[in-house]
């Protein structure tokens, strides 16, 4: 199955963070906050239109976009306006 995002919406599977501190504290899952940053997976052609391409690595706002479940893996889905910024 795949997903294709309409308007100016994005999809987005958020980076995986490390469950180790710098200095080898394992920190449990109920303790983590998750990512701000993800890799663009699909875009709407609106959201083509502002730069932002299939690939990019994305800081997004901490409580944007609405989370799926497609063929077992957690998205994001959210308009680009949420997107603060791309990492080059």
């Amino acid at each position: 199955m795949s997903f294709q995002p309409l308007g100016n919406r994005v999809l987005i599977k958020r980076q995986e963070q490390t469950n180790k501190t710098a200095s080898g504290i394992i920190i449990p899952d109920t303790a983590k906050e998750k990512p701000l940053e993800g890799t663009v997976i699909a875009l709407g052609k609106d959201a083509i239109e502002e730069g932002i391409s299939e690939g990019d690595v994305v800081v997004f706002a901490k409580y944007g976009g609405t989370e799926i479940t497609i063929n077992g893996t957690e998205y994001l889905i959210m308009n680009s306006d949420d997107i603060l910024g791309i990492m080059k």
